[in-house]
């Protein structure tokens, strides 16, 4: 998995390329808490993720509730078919922000 995070202000955005699994996941959970406390409005860009297991959604659900506690907002970009399916399946489509 490839990560490419880019801050403007208090906007993140964190790329993530290939399969958040449960060998990738601290990755894209440093590359979060690595993001300034100035960081209110962050997106995971989903577009070139093509697959998500419950590792990864783990460090979804802590980053969603990290955002809800700096009074942010966490919003997760154009996920494929397979991860929107896995959201759904989970319930977690009633809890991010998910934008197609």
């Amino acid at each position: 998995m490839d990560l490419n995070t880019n801050i403007e202000g208090t906007s993140a955005v964190i790329a993530i390329d290939g399969k958040l699994t449960v060998a990738t996941a601290p990755e894209l959970e440093a590359a979060l808490a690595d993001l300034p406390e100035t960081a209110t409005d962050v997106a995971l860009d989903m577009t070139n993720l093509v697959y998500v297991a419950s590792a990864g959604l783990r460090v979804l659900v802590a980053a969603e509730k990290r955002m809800l506690r700096q009074n942010g907002t966490l919003r997760l970009l154009h996920p494929n078919d397979e991860v929107m399916e896995v959201f759904e399946m989970t319930g977690l489509v009633d809890i991010f922000t998910i934008e197609r």
